[in-house]
């Protein structure tokens, strides 16, 4: 008997209904020549510190560092767990063959190797691979079976980030709640949680330490249209008032009426994060939602695998794209077909290819997140938000250039030089698609790129040079403003950089691998944040409590704290993923780290402790509850 096991219920009974195996027990699933079981995500875990010796069981300073010589996993200690581990040891057991159909990425390998682990399997192991749940996908899965032996290097990153994250977290969280927690507060400290809580208690000291100072903007309105002095801001409302004195009453002359044409590709496809980055800043919905719809629509067959850092699709795909483009041409919402109008122009014809989209050396385990061209039935308001945003990105990629028309004007009064820039469409090309979908509200966080967004879009009259006449100049106060409050969104972009702010989007990819966290962890460690109450939500600010702040403020050890230091570790996992870098090698760095942190720690002689307000003390009750 081949022994199947996926990561959850409802998605065994699909793997189950497509290779025939319908007949239903308790725990799993039958039929020709296949029992098909499941877990229910993580069934086993690394051992806690009591399970390695009695005295890591109570919390002591003495007993820190703690490093087990081996580590080792066992079951969750749930009885629901518990039952089901029995029936998937029984299975395995008796098992000619195994066929691990976890999710097909890091988290997935570990899940069902340490289950196979647990239940003793002897028999040999085939992997499942897919990237989409379709009907199609798992019956072509189970026709293309991979070796286990091949994710082999995937599993070794997998186990390494789990010791990795216990060897940091188990010791830090106790040295920092012993040392300065006063024993009324347990200062929780991550590999990847601590940078991220720095990101954002760094960027609210910025703001808070921010002193405005006021600046003086010359401009001049000539033909309805606002020209910006060139000069740039006054620094003093005296120097912008003698440049104001020089040009009042004097004409305005045309000196450079500059056109050019350019083209605007269309952007690139979703990975994880540029959807939760859209997702949030669109809709406001929080990281952890967008990555719970997404994984739903997966689910449910209509997108493929969503939990990637890739904006690419193998060359494989590209044949299937017209088929995929049909399922949506087809689509309806509320009786309305909101993508025929697109599709209809590219329909029957050879499909563009870009390799800004299709590029096979730059997928590893799975591609961009498309829509599957399966139709979707029964969707909720905010599935079909996602499902929207990922089918119009997948059709903007199909659709020609955005061609515009840049025109830059020069004029100048007296000797001051002024400007302005507009732009205009010819050809909105791929734009067409973006709909309501390119609704941004997130503008408000930083009005200085909003007024620019506005320049570049605004189209001129007809200006010809040489022409002079009247114009009404002005001298504005402003003044300068801090930097924004972080939001899901930016937060998402700099772990994403390691707190590097990046626009160019194909230096952000490069920077990917210098990241910190995994795209599909980092809505869990933010939602930690807020768990812990170190950072809270202020609309759509994200605003580190007191607790926070002071836990940033404790930490000397730059390693803990460090978006760049995160970033190599989250590097060499990626190695070893690549066998790039050997598993053991890590482990051992980070025992000599934890070591070492754990000396420094000790030998503070300062008095310096963590201070609770009534407010924060209550709202730990109550979480501990």
């Amino acid at each position: 008997m081949i022994v199947c096991i996926a990561e959850k219920p409802s998605v065994a009974k699909d793997i189950a209904r497509i290779i025939g195996a319908t007949s239903a027990h308790d725990g799993y699933m039958e039929g020709n020549g296949f029992q098909v079981t499941w877990t229910f995500g993580h069934l086993c875990t690394l051992k806690e510190p009591h399970d390695y010796t009695p005295m890591w069981k109570s919390w002591s300073l003495t007993a820190l560092p703690m490093i087990p010589e081996r580590f080792g996993i066992k079951l969750i200690d749930q009885p629901s767990i518990k039952k089901q581990f029995s029936i998937i040891e029984g299975l395995m057991q008796k098992a000619e063959r195994i066929v691990n159909c976890g999710d097909a990425g890091q988290e997935g390998e570990l899940i069902q190797r340490w289950v196979m682990q647990k239940a003793g399997a002897k028999c040999p192991v085939s992997r499942l691979w897919i990237s989409s749940m379709t009907d199609e996908a798992i019956r072509e899965g189970f026709q293309n079976l991979k070796d286990q032996q091949d994710y082999q290097p995937l599993y070794l990153a997998g186990l390494s980030r789990a010791i990795g994250d216990w060897l940091l977290g188990m010791n830090a969280t106790r040295l920092y709640t012993l040392k300065y927690g006063q024993n009324r507060q347990v200062l929780s400290i991550g590999r990847v949680q601590t940078p991220t809580l720095a990101l954002i208690v760094n960027r609210q000291k910025e703001i808070d330490n921010f002193k405005s100072e006021p600046y003086w903007v010359l401009a001049t309105v000539y033909r309805d249209t606002t020209f910006t002095a060139t000069k740039g801001k006054f620094s003093s409302k005296e120097e912008g008032e003698q440049a104001f004195a020089t040009i009042e009453g004097k004409p305005f002359t045309v000196t450079k009426v500059e056109k050019k044409e350019g083209k605007e590709q269309p952007p690139q496809l979703y990975d994880l994060t540029s959807l939760q980055v859209d997702c949030n800043r669109k809709f406001g919905y929080s990281a952890e939602m967008t990555l719970n719809l997404i994984q739903s629509l997966y689910e449910k067959k209509y997108t493929t695998y969503p939990r990637v850092d890739t904006q690419y699709l193998s060359d494989d795909i590209y044949p299937k794209c017209p088929q995929t483009l049909n399922g949506l041409y087809q689509t309806k919402f509320g009786g309305i077909a909101p993508y025929a109008e697109y599709i209809k122009p590219i329909g029957g014809k050879a499909l563009k290819k870009s390799k800004r989209v299709f590029d096979t050396s730059k997928v590893t385990d799975h591609h961009a997140i498309i829509p599957t061209g399966v139709i979707p039935q029964g969707l909720s308001d905010a599935e079909q938000k996602v499902f929207d945003l990922v089918a119009r990105r997948f059709i903007g990629v199909f659709l020609p250039d955005c061609k515009f028309s840049t025109t830059t004007v020069l004029g100048e009064v007296g000797e001051i030089e002024f400007k302005v820039t507009g732009k205009e469409i010819l050809d909105p090309g791929w734009r067409v698609v973006r709909g309501n979908a390119s609704n941004n509200s997130d503008n408000s966080e930083n009005s200085e790129s909003s007024e620019k967004k506005e320049d570049e879009e605004r189209i001129l009259p007809t200006f010809v040079k040489g022409e002079t006449g009247a114009h009404l100049p002005t001298l504005t106060e402003k003044w300068t403003t801090p930097p924004p409050y972080y939001t899901e969104a930016t937060l998402l972009r700099a772990m994403e950089t390691a707190g590097k702010f990046v626009e160019d989007e194909t230096l952000r990819a490069a920077m990917k691998e210098n990241g910190i966290g995994r795209p599909s962890s980092r809505a869990s460690i933010i939602e930690t944040l807020f768990k812990r109450h170190y950072i809270k939500r202020e609309r759509k600010r994200l605003v580190a409590t007191p607790t926070g702040i002071e836990l940033i403020d404790l930490i000397r050890e730059e390693l803990l704290k460090s978006c760049e230091l995160t970033g190599i570790w989250e590097k060499k996992l990626r190695d070893i993923e690549h066998q790039q870098y050997d598993a053991g090698q890590f482990i051992n760095e980070l025992k000599s780290q934890v070591t070492a942190i754990v000396q420094d720690v000790m030998t503070d002689s300062t008095n310096r402790r963590i201070t609770i307000t009534p407010d924060e003390a209550e709202k730990k009750k109550k979480s501990n509850k």
